[in-house]
């Protein structure tokens, strides 16, 4: 029942408005628009996805009340809260609209921090599923933490943050999701209300392969008690396809055919993470002085309380000709060039995903969430990567670029990144474990 049985069903999918959450959605859209579903996409007015790029899907805009695009990261997850209250009647008027004048709607998608847009689906009779952008070993915090806190992680005893987490392996306390003492009970509530929607769905879908967390999924299946779809890397699926909410800066691509195979160090910290002015500058000088060939991608807000970063005096001429800086890049064509050889990354797990599928050793710098989870992975549990810890100082990063680039630390880690590349790959061919998830999948869609 897997193959284009989809033709004439239309399946709704509603993202949560951030870059690392836009794009696993629709992804998953193009991947399941391929199998035949016609595709309608909500989104809020906020962080608004441009629709032109997409002339194949319809598109409705919900009402969000949002009118800034910024704010602190220890705000995440009231913002959340924010965008579940502001969307619930917007997105009730819309959908019951919408399934008053349309038929063959089968299901909802919707991101799994949209507890309230899920509460809505059911109460409206549609079968909603959960997307989860990030990993099955992120979602297992989620379902951990009442756990987790009984037993005294929260809040994070700073004493003992190189313990182990024997509760959640392989964890170290100070690998857990931080948050601020007073914002606990917000958060909380925030876990209960997305372990609730997930486990109420009518399946979980995880942006996953099995070759990496197989443990994980199983430990997921147990807990969680509905069925959960390891798809991943999503984007091995869809050609490339990637939605930006920031213009790309694809001069690079032609800088990069100027440079040697596996010579370029990679340097992205994504789309939220915000780096002092010390940081900065340290970051700047400890790429110099590597001697390393390195494109930086330097967003103009990266540095706290600036609009428009200027790079330190001095550099744009110490790195010319081995050094570019851009706003933005287009990072998977980046990722997969013959000349990038490294990774520095803040770990979120879409480019941590980008970075296994290209075959990237990485040098592991995370700032939130679960960016700390993730490179705990990379760099324990997979060994592809190196962790750089503590204050930002030239002379450690200079020595750290060294390591993965030149040295047969580094040699090592790049030799079990390109097993790891291969397992992303076969896990996308016609026999391979998410290619059947997906025929799962759709044909779990097709029975709800």
């Amino acid at each position: 029942m897997s193959g284009d049985l989809g033709m004439n069903r239309r399946i709704l999918l509603f993202p949560l408005p951030y870059q690392g959450h836009i794009n696993p959605m629709l992804e998953l859209a193009s991947l399941l628009h391929s199998r035949g579903f016609s595709i309608t996409i909500f989104h809020t007015q906020f962080n608004s996805i441009d629709s032109t790029k997409h002339p194949s899907y319809e598109f409705i805009s919900i009402i969000d009340g949002n009118t800034s695009n910024h704010f602190n990261l220890n705000d995440i997850p009231s913002r959340i809260v924010a965008h579940n209250n502001n969307c619930e009647q917007p997105f009730h008027d819309s959908l019951r609209k919408y399934l008053s004048e349309n038929k063959g709607v089968t299901c909802l998608v919707a991101d799994l921090h949209w507890y309230k847009i899920h509460a809505v689906a059911k109460r409206l009779g549609v079968v909603s599923l959960v997307l989860r952008t990030g990993s099955a070993a992120s979602l297992r915090w989620f379902t951990s933490f009442p756990v987790l806190r009984a037993k005294g992680y929260y809040p994070l005893p700073e004493s003992e943050k190189d313990e182990l987490v024997t509760e959640l392996p392989p964890y170290r306390v100070k690998d857990l999701i931080r948050m601020d003492k007073s914002r606990i009970e917000d958060f909380a509530t925030l876990v209960e209300l997305d372990v609730e929607a997930a486990k109420s769905s009518s399946g979980i879908i995880i942006n996953t392969f099995t070759a990496i967390e197989r443990k994980e999924m199983d430990k997921l299946h147990q807990e969680l008690c509905v069925p959960i779809f390891s798809i991943g890397p999503l984007h091995k699926f869809t050609c490339q396809f990637q939605s930006s909410l920031l213009p790309q800066d694809r001069s690079c691509l032609a800088w990069l055919d100027t440079q040697a195979p596996d010579s370029v160090l990679y340097v992205s910290f994504g789309s939220l993470a915000l780096l002092n002015y010390e940081e900065f500058v340290e970051t700047a000088w400890g790429l110099a002085n590597s001697w390393q060939p390195f494109l930086w991608v330097v967003r103009p807000d990266l540095v706290c309380g600036t609009k428009n970063v200027n790079m330190p005096d001095g550099f744009d001429e110490e790195v010319k000709g081995r050094g570019m800086v851009i706003s933005w890049a287009p990072q998977l064509e980046v990722l997969a060039h013959d000349a990038v050889g490294g990774f520095w990354t803040h770990n979120g797990w879409n480019s941590t995903l980008e970075g296994i599928s290209e075959g990237v050793p990485m040098i592991c710098r995370p700032f939130f969430a679960d960016q700390m989870g993730n490179a705990r992975y990379v760099t324990h549990v997979w060994k592809v990567g190196m962790e750089l810890e503590g204050k930002l100082e030239r002379r450690i990063i200079e020595k750290t670029v060294r390591s993965l680039m030149r040295e047969k630390e580094g040699d090592e880690m790049r030799e079990r990144m390109r097993m790891l590349k291969k397992n992303a790959s076969d896990c996308t061919m016609a026999d391979g474990s998410s290619y059947l998830a997906i025929n799962k999948l759709v044909d779990h869609i097709l029975s709800s």
